[in-house]
């Protein structure tokens, strides 16, 4: 059987050398950008008590030893986000974090175990200010690469355009002729029957077992997903409340929240919120994350209690959470994660 050559061996580092040293060119143009918005570089440390409390993050797990011997279990984290927000607590006002994050179970053309995220955070400003902040970063990436469509496989999208603005409701409406918001009441509450029937009037496949949060998948990767970011950027935007476990619910209506999703050429580029900052609340949502994590995946990850503590202090804020490698795979046209990636990960023996 014919195996590639590993990413080291010199011909294959000609071929991929080109889209590194525009990673190279994009995240020091990025850098000049934070810098003149007045944004505050920040460290955010790998090693965390809680890697992050989403049901479908998977973290690595290590071991912390006291220099008595004693040890405790610690985690590389999925994100900055809960130690950028603790930074929030302590009086910063714009942070931006270039940071090596890890995330389990994950590998393919547009995932890897070790990848960058690009995290900003703005305190006191709407989250829609985010939504440009996005626009002027696929700009700025394309004109560095010198690229002027983003490209993913056979799809394209132009950077320079106006983006794209559509809900969940809207997509789902429009792609499966489903009613979304007809499923959820007005305490955020889901109606799963309601929405395996839409579902299932739709053609898609319903299991038994099957909750609303995994129809509402369904739904999203079949018949949402492959129309978005096609032609020019789009914008993805009030999730409902139950898949937004971090942000805050929209004043306009409380059954969808604050959080939008970046999309160009079919790929999803950005996640962002207007940050919830009720720790009670946000306590209750991470049980009910970590409940679903372990009917799926048999674990759980503990909560960050300082976390929680610090949201007490938190000025009301959003942040937006960018993944800076397929973004420069996008600006540079390549098939694969790895191709924009320094170093890849070694791959499990098959």
């Amino acid at each position: 059987m014919n195996t590639p050559s590993p990413w080291w061996m010199p011909h294959r580092h000609a071929d991929r050398r080109p889209a590194l040293m525009a990673r190279n060119r994009i995240v020091a143009a990025f850098r000049a950008h934070f810098a003149r918005a007045d944004f505050v570089e920040v460290e955010a440390a790998a090693l965390q008590v809680s890697p992050g409390n989403e049901a479908h993050l998977c973290a690595f797990a290590t071991e912390m030893q006291a220099p008595d011997g004693r040890a405790e279990a610690i985690y590389l984290h999925t994100s900055p986000e809960f130690a950028c927000k603790k930074l929030l607590a302590a009086g910063e006002a714009r942070i931006v974090s270039f940071a090596r994050v890890y995330r389990n179970r994950e590998r393919g053309p547009l995932h890897h175990p070790e990848f960058t995220m690009l995290e900003w955070y703005r305190a006191g400003a709407d989250y829609t200010e985010l939504m440009r902040d996005g626009a002027d970063l696929l700009a700025l990436a394309a004109e560095t690469a010198e690229a002027r469509r983003l490209r993913y496989r056979d799809r394209e999208a132009d950077p320079f355009a106006d983006f794209e603005r559509v809900t969940l409701a809207e997509a789902f409406a429009e792609r499966a002729g489903i009613d979304l918001l007809a499923t959820i009441d007005h305490d955020g509450r889901t109606d799963r029957d309601a929405l395996a029937a839409a579902v299932r009037q739709a053609g898609l496949r319903v299991a038994d077992d099957d909750t609303w949060a995994d129809l509402f998948s369904r739904v999203l990767v079949a018949r949402v997903e492959p129309h978005l970011g096609l032609g020019r950027p789009t914008i993805l935007c009030e999730y409902p409340v139950s898949e937004a476990a971090l942000a805050r619910p929209s004043p306009r209506d409380p059954r969808v929240a604050e959080r939008f999703e970046l999309y160009a050429c079919g790929v999803e580029l950005a996640n962002a919120f207007g940050e919830l900052t009720d720790a009670d609340e946000q306590r209750r949502r991470f049980i009910l994350e970590m409940e679903e994590k372990a009917r799926v995946y048999g674990e759980t990850y503990p909560i960050d209690e300082d976390f929680l503590a610090a949201l007490a202090i938190m000025p009301e804020a959003s942040g937006i959470a960018l993944g800076l490698d397929r973004l420069v795979m996008l600006a540079t046209g390549a098939p694969r994660i790895e191709d924009v990636i320094w170093t890849p990960v070694a791959r499990l023996p098959a």
